[in-house]
């Protein structure tokens, strides 16, 4: 293992030139993994499509199969989305940072191709010290679990080291993760919200928030690993 690129990012008062490398990795296209609260991640800016295109490459995943974007907090919603409803402001309210992913309708005036997304945009707040230092500095990025498709994603750099070594030139070592466990994704395009993946925020947390939850998916399945998820065509009777 190259260890030059595994860089220590455990303790808070020096993890100051680990994080400006990550930075600097981003703002030259290329990849970062580091820790989430849930799993580690592999990053690219959410701007740059040859960077996205590269994170796609790295997983062995399709363009069907756009990754969700990160974002430091909860006010960068409007930067990124449009026409949100109260129902997912109180989701976001509730679990941001967290484990909730919200699928919502993406500003059409971005500049950003993160693949097959029909108009919608995938969003959450990670509740992670490492995830959120890097996000402060470099803005949202696209952002799907640490592992090759069809694996598990990593808990710790190690692991996602072995999966994705040749293909990222930075990997943030914040330790084992704390979740293990992929965020909740809830649609928020349609009239009413629907789960589009179980995870990390239970139904029964959500209806205490939100009345009226469509579980649409069961507990995670196989691939739940992966917070990428293919996003119908508005007006797809199955989205």
């Amino acid at each position: 293992m190259s260890l030059i690129r595994i860089k220590d990012a455990t303790d808070p008062s020096t993890w100051g030139p680990a994080i400006d490398e990550a930075v600097h990795a981003i703002s030259r296209g290329d990849l970062v993994v580091f820790p989430t609260d849930t799993v580690y991640g592999i990053a690219a800016d959410a701007f740059t499509p040859s960077a996205v295109q590269a994170l796609l490459d790295a997983k062995g995943r399709g363009r069907q199969m756009p990754p969700p974007v990160l974002m430091p907090d909860a006010r960068t919603l409007d930067g990124l989305a449009t026409d949100v409803p109260d129902s997912a402001r109180a989701l976001a309210e509730a679990f941001w940072p967290g484990g909730l992913t919200l699928i919502v309708r993406a500003q059409p005036s971005l500049a950003w191709d993160l693949g097959e997304t029909h108009g919608t945009v995938a969003l959450r707040v990670p509740d992670h010290p490492v995830a959120l230092a890097l996000l402060r500095r470099t803005g949202p990025l696209a952002v799907s679990s640490a592992n090759r498709t069809g694996h598990a994603a990593g808990r710790t750099v190690e692991e996602a080291y072995a999966q994705l070594g040749a293909a990222v030139p930075v990997f943030l070592d914040g330790g084992e993760v704390p979740g293990g466990v992929a965020s909740t994704i809830v649609d928020a395009t349609g009239d009413v919200l629907r789960i589009v993946r179980g995870g990390a925020i239970s139904l029964e947390a959500l209806r205490a928030v939100v009345p009226v939850v469509d579980p649409a998916a069961a507990d995670a399945g196989p691939d739940s690993d992966d917070p990428g998820i293919a996003r119908p065509a508005p007006g797809d009777p199955d989205r």
